[in-house]
């Protein structure tokens, strides 16, 4: 699963989280229906905001929202999941990405794929991606050509680029790409109107996207001696920064321009989900749930050091001791475990013992990044238009 945009369920709230999962589940669905069993590999974080901008635009529906039966990536429960030509164009828009990913990661022969069979089988595989991409998109009336073409010319872009290159030339390609895709959603929700609003906020989310995917791997990459736009454009941290925090700042005016139905989820996964990812890129956020020790302090949070059951003065009575540590599992016994959480999924959805350690572990989707349960929303500073998080206690009608 990749993206920049990984809310996190403390912050979206039961109602929010509940149509995210609709939109991720109805993307990977769809890939599947449309695309085969395989296909499902692409599905994605930023990919479902297109489903996501679709439904918001459009008028309300029962053709929306479909049961789809119980899954292992849910646990094996049913759901209620996003469908229709929302779902199955953020299908075309990955397969299209992820097959020019495919192949970039052949080009600079990227671990595995610098051996020639694995990269002749990763080639054939981002060409049927490509194909099927391609058909997709037709059947919603997108054009994947200006996908295609974007990437086509980003490789140009990237070979020509050195030291003084502006960046915003490396990551326009992206933008082109993005932009084009968020501008469909509003033709398929029936308001042309939008296109125009919603173009600038995919051409900025693809500078953002750019932007994020290159801090976070500019460490690895200099490690590896791969191509990363920072390091060749020489472009520092700094001026990065302010160029994320003006492409946030974009988008959410870009949204305000557009006409929408119901904009909640669409405001916070592209408005304070995006701020989110901005600081956990340049590392100036951590999670609040799982780290609060480090953010606030010893003396406010756990116990001193030392004994934790210790008698701290007369008369106190210590309390019951911690259970015995559980004995670890051998080799084969976790394999075997680690199989089976594999096989239903628990490790992606669900509560789970790590197989050899027994350590009690949340799986992918339970894990937070987050401060608070709406640290992203001060009323009336950081929501318009009367969206605000669900589940934040204020009543936002700035």
């Amino acid at each position: 699963m990749f993206g920049i945009v990984r809310p996190c369920r403390h912050r979206l709230g039961e109602g929010l989280k509940t149509q995210w999962m609709a939109h991720l589940c109805g993307l990977c669905l769809a890939l599947r229906r449309d695309h085969g069993q395989f296909a499902r590999i692409v599905t994605n974080y930023d990919g479902l905001l297109v489903s996501v901008l679709t439904e918001a635009q459009a008028e309300r529906s029962d053709g929306w929202r479909r049961t789809a039966g119980p899954c292992p990536l849910r646990g094996m429960r049913s759901a209620s999941v996003a469908q229709g030509e929302g779902a199955r164009l953020a299908a075309a828009v990955s397969l299209v990405l992820a097959a020019a990913k495919v192949r970039d990661h052949v080009a600079d022969g990227d671990g595995l794929l610098a051996r020639r069979p694995v990269a002749l089988a990763a080639r054939r595989v981002a060409t049927s991606w490509g194909r099927a991409g391609a058909r997709g998109g037709s059947a919603v009336g997108f054009d994947t050509a200006v996908l295609v073409d974007a990437v086509d010319r980003q490789i140009g872009i990237e070979t020509l680029a050195g030291p003084g290159t502006p960046l915003l030339t490396v990551t326009e390609p992206t933008e082109t790409a993005t932009a084009a895709a968020f501008a469909h959603t509003a033709i398929l929700a029936g308001r042309p109107g939008n296109a125009q609003p919603l173009a600038e906020a995919g051409r900025l989310f693809g500078r953002l996207a750019h932007l994020l995917d290159a801090v976070e791997d500019r460490e690895t990459d200099a490690a590896s001696g791969a191509w990363n736009p920072l390091t060749a454009t020489g472009i520092s941290l700094v001026e990065a920064r302010r160029l994320a925090d003006d492409a946030v700042h974009g988008i959410r005016l870009a949204l305000r321009d557009a006409e929408f139905t119901d904009a909640k989820l669409a405001h916070v996964l592209l408005v304070h989900e995006l701020r989110t990812s901005v600081d956990r890129a340049f590392g100036t956020a951590s999670c609040g749930h799982a780290h609060a020790p480090e953010q606030h302090g010893p003396e406010l949070y756990g116990p001193p050091p030392g004994n934790p059951y210790a008698p701290s003065g007369p008369g106190v009575t210590p309390p019951p001791p911690q259970p015995p540590h559980r004995s670890r599992r051998g080799l084969l016994a976790g394999c075997l475990v680690w199989s089976g959480l594999a096989c239903t999924c628990q490790m992606c959805c669900g509560s789970y013992e790590d197989p050899w350690t027994r350590e009690p572990k949340e799986g992918l989707c339970q894990r937070c990044d987050c401060d608070s349960c709406c640290e992203g929303c001060d009323c009336c500073s950081n929501c318009c238009d009367g969206c605000c998080c669900d589940g934040c206690g204020c009543d936002c009608s700035c």
